[in-house]
């Protein structure tokens, strides 16, 4: 049973919503603390990234500006030029983060490499305070394709082999239900279901 979920800051609503359920199934039964009512996880700059386009908006898949965003199944070349061609304004990074108050463009890029190397935005402009764009994109996108090539390396390798695919899944949807199987039969037996024979 989930005791905290990893959500984005606009996924917060949907868990609400499971910890009501879960709280009024809870009060209904007296079953106090049968169903945990989980708590949002949300960590860091990279919790809610932005549209390289639009550092206004949500990066998003729905876009259809392919530019906006980084796909899962970017290549290395193609994660590289979106960095290379995000939209940022004529002005160096501060050096200090209340430089970035009205600079949403250069926030997110910033948030950008502050989530991949596991860093605080205080700490990326500590280290490029001062410098522009030639120098700051670059690194961002040799950094950004490190960590995302791999996962994107994956990723094709998966889609390319649809049926090894449908082994991992089937793999892990018995390990699902395994696990949620016992959870059910008690919350069937907790109202009452009588099992059919």
């Amino acid at each position: 049973k989930a005791t905290h979920v990893p959500v984005g800051e606009d996924q917060k609503q949907h868990l609400e919503l499971s910890r009501d359920i879960a709280q009024k199934f809870n009060l209904d039964f007296n079953a106090p603390n049968f169903f945990p009512l989980p708590e949002p996880l949300i960590e860091g700059p990279g919790a809610r990234v932005m549209s390289l386009k639009d550092g206004q908006k949500k990066m998003s898949k729905s876009d259809p500006a392919d530019t906006s965003r980084i796909n899962l199944t970017d290549d290395a070349d193609t994660i590289s030029k979106k960095i290379r061609r995000a939209t940022t304004d004529s002005d160096a990074l501060p050096s200090e983060i209340a430089g970035l108050a009205d600079r949403a463009e250069a926030d997110n890029l910033v948030g950008i490499y502050a989530a991949l190397a596991g860093l605080t935005k205080v700490q990326v402009l500590t280290d490029f305070g001062g410098k522009g764009w030639a120098v700051f994109k670059p690194a961002l996108a040799d950094l950004a394709v490190a960590k995302l090539g791999p996962i994107s390396e994956k990723m094709r390798d998966l889609l390319a082999d649809p049926a090894a695919l449908d082994v991992i899944l089937e793999r892990n949807a018995a390990r699902a239900e395994a696990i949620a199987a016992p959870i059910l039969a008690e919350t069937k037996q907790i109202i009452g279901f009588i099992p059919r024979r």
